[in-house]
């Protein structure tokens, strides 16, 4: 029981560090699919973006990447030919995948060289990525066999407190949805086979018919109902030999901000804080 109490308890200091920020800047949350590009803004950009830095941090105790220094784009990273600086010192990244979410920070140095002071304060941008994968390999799947399709929430991980923690406090939910786009509660019928092994990760199984060419199934990401992000996985059927090939998805993006006092539509208030350590996760199927 205390342990329990414990961990509600870090939650909360978590919620509340990401809703204050460290002083004064308010936090971004960005939800994005993976193979999409996105835009993370930088919040305290001066006149130009010569002093603008950009450091990235997977999770609380990982070592912090320099993504862009002094306006100048690192090249000894990984993923630094997918990154570039926006004319408004935002972070762009084309063709997300699930290894970039985690924590980006906008820092503002000035001085003369090699005595540059930081000046105000880092303006941090979570970024969350769904990502959908399937069980099977194979470029074409016969109708008959059985296929699991996997759909994860990647989120950035603070002080030991997990992506599931933040799920249920902040009434994230992940459903597959069917081609009607009607959500049902239940979690399995004579053809599909939904579970949820936790809060982040939602799957969805079934046995592919013939007539399951162009069938769709998409998984989406709510938050206090509202989308942020969704996956569309596709299957199409071929005429000669009665299988289905799966498509590349695709991705409808949304993205919002956290202000502690703000009260407009896609914002997150203090007072709206939820007691953690419950809540159960819907389950969609088609």
């Amino acid at each position: 029981m205390a342990l329990k109490y414990h961990m509600c308890l870090l939650g909360l200091i978590f919620l509340a560090s990401l809703l204050t920020g460290s002083s004064g800047v308010d936090d971004t949350h960005v939800f994005i699919s993976s193979g999409e590009n996105v835009r993370l803004p930088c919040n305290n950009a001066l006149h130009d973006c010569n002093s603008t830095t950009w450091i990235y941090n997977r999770f609380t105790h990982s070592a912090a990447v320099e993504l862009i220094g002094l306006g100048i784009k690192k090249t000894d990273t990984e993923r630094h030919e997918r990154l570039s600086l926006g004319s408004d010192c935002s972070l762009n990244i084309k063709n997300v995948t699930k290894e970039d979410y985690g924590s980006y920070s906008c820092q503002q140095w000035m001085g003369l060289q090699g005595q540059q002071k930081q000046q105000g304060a880092d303006a941090r941008v979570f970024l969350h990525v769904l990502h959908v994968s399937s069980s099977s390999s194979q470029t074409q799947i016969s109708a008959g066999h059985s296929v699991t399709l996997s759909c994860q929430l990647y989120s950035y991980s603070y002080a030991g407190v997990s992506c599931d923690v933040w799920i249920r406090s902040e009434r994230i939910e992940l459903f597959w949805v069917n081609q009607a786009s009607v959500k049902k509660q239940t979690r399995s019928d004579s053809r599909y086979q939904i579970s949820a092994p936790d809060h982040c990760l939602i799957t969805l199984n079934t046995t592919l018919l013939n007539e399951d060419d162009n069938r769709e199934w998409r998984c989406e990401v709510t938050q206090r109902d509202q989308v942020k992000t969704s996956v569309t996985y596709t299957v199409k059927s071929s005429a000669q030999d009665d299988t289905v090939s799966p498509v590349i998805p695709v991705h409808t993006t949304k993205s919002t901000t956290m202000r502690p006092a703000a009260s407009t539509q896609g914002t997150l208030q203090k007072n709206e804080l939820q007691p953690l350590c419950f809540t159960e996760s819907s389950f969609v199927i088609t």
